[in-house]
């Protein structure tokens, strides 16, 4: 069994017995240890060389955005049965629109025609494409020129939304829904984010089990980090998404946001989607997902101060609004947003 390294991250001034956690001018951590031990932690200062890249070295630029920050990937799905926004775009215009608004604060837009929901079922390819494409060509019309994610377990879909405009390709499945996207990806040169999911939407709340989810899921991730290189797909371009809610119960979840900084170990800027999802609302006593924005931000906050990378989120404006504090406080630097 591959053996992950946990870091134990702090905020603010860095001593001098510190270590950056990926680069980051405000989390570091003096001391880890192998994730799920209990021996006492080593002092960072000890890391070997190897272990001090994969963990504490600056994370490459992703879509010409650097990774030394939280940056905030707002969600705009223009699908039908979303768990949370469904519906609520019903044309290109709307959509156009929305992405305008969101532009002012986001740094990434990741657009979605496929619900992946609990019980959702699959979408014919045509469709998704009929959805997303003309969305994203209107919005590269428009002008606005934020990186765009296009959330796709299709290799069709995700060809005609590189062809709109599209910078990114977000793919819950990690490759494993359609052998078509690595050789697409890795052709195109651009990034992809590689997600953990138990099962496909339709089946993978069906009572999953773990023996032990933070480590399996970070052993799935780095094979599917290997199968990534294999294919062709620059380390550079690989991003890790640790799957909040997709084949997971609520302990599952709090979990792997407790146990975060383990993906560090992987050497790949880590996105963390938790935005409104059930868990939120249980633990937040709020039944309606639009009612989970507070919840949501907190988490976002937690993903933050553990030196996650990709926020994405609903609440694009709240969640910037909250890091441009979480980042005064504990670095004092102007947020380029406002720059």
């Amino acid at each position: 069994m591959t053996e992950f390294l946990e870091s134990f991250p702090q905020l603010g001034p860095r001593p001098s017995w510190g270590r950056p956690l990926a680069g980051s001018p405000t989390v570091w951590t003096a001391a880890l240890r192998p994730y799920g031990r209990t021996e006492p932690r080593t002092p960072a200062t000890l890391l070997s060389k190897a272990q001090e890249a994969r963990i504490c070295t600056p994370r490459a630029p992703i879509a010409g955005l650097s990774m030394d920050r939280p940056r905030v990937m707002g969600i705009l799905n223009v699908t039908p049965d979303s768990f949370s926004d469904g519906g609520d775009l019903p044309s290109v215009e709307a959509a156009t629109r929305r992405a305008q608004d969101m532009s002012a604060a986001a740094d990434i837009l990741d657009i979605g025609g496929e619900s992946t929901r609990p019980g959702a079922d699959t979408v014919p390819t045509d469709t998704e494409i009929a959805r997303t494409a003309p969305v994203i060509a209107a919005i590269r019309a428009a002008g606005i020129t934020t990186p765009i994610s296009i959330d796709t377990r299709k290799a069709a879909v995700a060809e005609a939304a590189l062809d709109a405009g599209a910078d990114i390709v977000n793919d819950v499945s990690a490759m494993t829904f359609d052998t078509a996207m690595a050789p697409l990806v890795a052709a195109r040169g651009v990034p992809i984010c590689l997600m953990h999911a138990l099962g496909d939407p339709k089946t993978m709340q069906a009572d999953p089990h773990y023996d032990d989810v933070v480590q399996e899921v970070a052993t799935y991730l780095a094979g599917r980090i290997r199968a990534a290189r294999r294919a062709g797909i620059e380390k550079r371009n690989i991003i890790v998404d640790p799957g909040i809610g997709f084949g997971k119960t609520l302990q599952h979840n709090v979990s792997l946001l407790r146990h975060l900084s383990v993906y560090h170990d992987l050497g790949q800027p880590i996105l963390l989607g938790a935005s409104r999802k059930r868990f939120i609302g249980t633990l937040g006593k709020a039944e309606a997902a639009k009612d989970r924005m507070p919840g949501s931000v907190a988490v976002a906050l937690h993903g933050a101060a553990q030196g996650v990378q990709i926020l994405r989120v609903h609440d694009v404006n709240e969640t910037r609004q909250a890091l441009r504090l979480h980042l005064a406080i504990n670095e004092g630097y102007e947020d380029e947003q406002d720059a």
